[in-house]
């Protein structure tokens, strides 16, 4: 899935909150990261597949309101850049192990979806670890981001016998396959885009026969 969109302020990103830590947005990420383990210990600790469900969809309902009060009440920073993905990474991996693990989706449908995040990942770090630009978040791939939490915590309510479980089971499998596909797709076009970032983050070429800096 994806991470959240650059956090940007009309100052650009040099305004004057970009080093600063303590920031409203950065403890919001905190308060949802805390979450994280509350959601696992409801569902496999509690055995509260209700409560684990609907904890991890506001969890998931909630992912934009960071972003939004850093660019609202410009609170920009360099570290929420990198802790509002991070956050949201963990919160998708963790619902993708435990909902598989639980029985909620089939294996083949967990495996795909965590494949994917792992595959987007190693590639943000490798393109950052060679200096390549940074990469603006596709909106297929936020349309891919939202369909598959909306999803995954539907599959987890809905993984049970009654007939309104029964029902939503069955609206929700389309919903998470248009999530998965998306995610997919978006991934795809991050291939030429992450070429493109490479070859905008190296250095201008120096002319031939000019010293290396020292």
């Amino acid at each position: 899935m994806e991470a959240s969109p650059r956090r940007t302020d009309i100052a650009g990103d040099d305004g004057p909150a970009v080093d600063r830590v303590l920031t409203v947005p950065n403890l919001i990420t905190l308060v949802r990261l805390a979450f994280v383990p509350v959601y696992v210990w409801l569902l496999f600790g509690a055995h509260r597949q209700t409560g684990a469900a609907v904890l991890l969809g506001a969890l998931g309902a909630t992912d934009w309101i960071d972003g939004y009060v850093a660019r609202r009440f410009h609170q920009v920073s360099t570290v929420g850049k990198v802790f509002d993905p991070v956050a949201d990474r963990v919160l998708v991996a963790t619902a993708v192990v435990t909902i598989t693990l639980h029985g909620a989706v089939p294996v083949w449908f967990g495996a795909a979806t965590l494949v994917r995040e792992v595959l987007v990942s190693v590639a943000v770090l490798v393109l950052a670890s060679l200096g390549a630009s940074r990469i603006d978040v596709l909106w297929v791939g936020k349309a891919g981001t939202f369909a598959l939490m909306t999803a995954y915590p539907a599959f987890l309510l809905s993984d049970g016998p009654a007939a309104w479980q029964r029902a939503l089971h069955a609206v929700t499998w389309p919903v998470g396959l248009l999530g998965l596909t998306l995610a997919w797709m978006a991934a795809a076009s991050y291939v030429p885009a992450a070429r493109q970032a490479l070859a905008a983050g190296r250095p201008p070429a120096r002319p031939a026969g000019e010293d290396a800096p020292r």
